[in-house]
């Protein structure tokens, strides 16, 4: 029996029986199923929104993790590429010079790869433009590396009979300098410590206490030795033969005489605050062919290739000069 219910009539000002039936029932229902429906899906959406399943919290924490990585990698990447270019430049500008032989071709060190697309197994994912770059740049990386070997390979069958000709080559450090924290001022545009504007620095300062010894950098003969009250003050120079030349500058004490042979790691001096000089350092430069050249580049038989990389990045720092 259907439920009976009443509805106020203003015509008659009188409540009037309604009878429901099962098709009111039905409607009834509907709305409620409908409302269920709406608010279920409502709710559904909003947790979805703000809150992860675990394997979802595991996936973003994974995806942050190998980005990290990747981000890591790619920053290697920029240490062994500046390694790299240093290794070639000193190939091209000192060891082929000195054997008097052409630089190693261009396009042998940078040789590409044809062929289809090697990545394209690589492409269509969020992170595919970076791991593209990556791969390119290890691929990229690995060829001048092996061209870099080859290349090595040619110079020692020429050193086999230059032994005396590397002995002379400007090849360490002119004072003990290990941790590489002595190096003050490199090649190139520095401040000058009096006149305070930029000026070329034509070589490189080590500041080190007054009295600490000072090597020849290779095998050779002085050629000059002097002791002025300004510019370069007491001061050397080592003829090495091969176009080669170097100069100590700032000496406190000069240990050798015009015409004496010296060999690679010989004290020839001491370090010391003469000539046009605002503290105690040595200054010193290479000269190839009567041309100054950046000693940054003869410092390859005492410092491994990490060192040399923190090397170049003290030396191309623009601060002041000692001179």
């Amino acid at each position: 029996m259907a439920k009976v219910k009443y509805r106020y009539n203003p015509e008659t000002l009188t409540y009037e029986k309604v009878r429901l039936g099962f098709r009111d029932y039905l409607r009834v229902i509907g709305r409620y199923a409908i409302f269920t429906l709406v608010v279920a899906f409502i709710s559904i959406a909003i947790f979805t929104y703000y809150y992860e399943s675990p394997k979802e919290v595991a996936l973003r924490r994974e995806l942050s993790y190998l980005k990290n990585q990747l981000s890591r990698i790619r920053s290697d990447l920029d240490t062994l590429s500046r390694v790299t270019q240093a290794l070639q430049k000193q190939d091209d500008e000192v060891y082929r010079s000195v054997f008097g032989v052409a630089k190693y071709p261009n396009h042998l060190r940078k040789a590409g790869i044809g062929g289809v697309d090697r990545y394209k197994d690589l492409k269509g994912y969020e992170s595919s433009v970076e791991i593209v770059e990556t791969k390119q740049r290890i691929s990229s990386l690995q060829r001048q590396l092996v061209a870099q070997s080859r290349s090595m390979e040619e110079l020692f069958e020429l050193a086999k009979n230059k032994s005396e000709m590397l002995q002379g080559i400007p090849a360490i450090q002119p004072i003990n300098n290990k941790d590489l924290t002595q190096i003050a001022s490199g090649y190139g545009n520095r401040i000058h410590p009096i006149y305070k504007v930029p000026k070329m620095h034509w070589g490189m300062d080590f500041t080190t206490p007054k009295g600490t010894e000072i090597y020849a950098t290779g095998n050779g003969k002085i050629i000059t030795v002097e002791k002025l009250n300004n510019g370069f003050g007491y001061h050397v120079i080592i003829e090495h033969g091969y176009g080669y030349q170097t100069l100590y500058a700032h000496m406190s004490k000069i240990s050798v005489r015009i015409g004496e042979r010296v060999k690679r790691g010989q004290v020839i001096g001491l370090v010391g605050n003469t000539g046009t000089s605002v503290g105690p350092h040595l200054h010193y430069e290479v000269h190839k062919d009567g041309e100054r050249v950046n000693p940054a580049f003869y410092f390859f038989n005492d410092i491994s290739p990490e060192q040399y990389e923190y090397l170049l990045e003290r030396a191309s720092i623009s601060n002041q000069s000692f001179d």
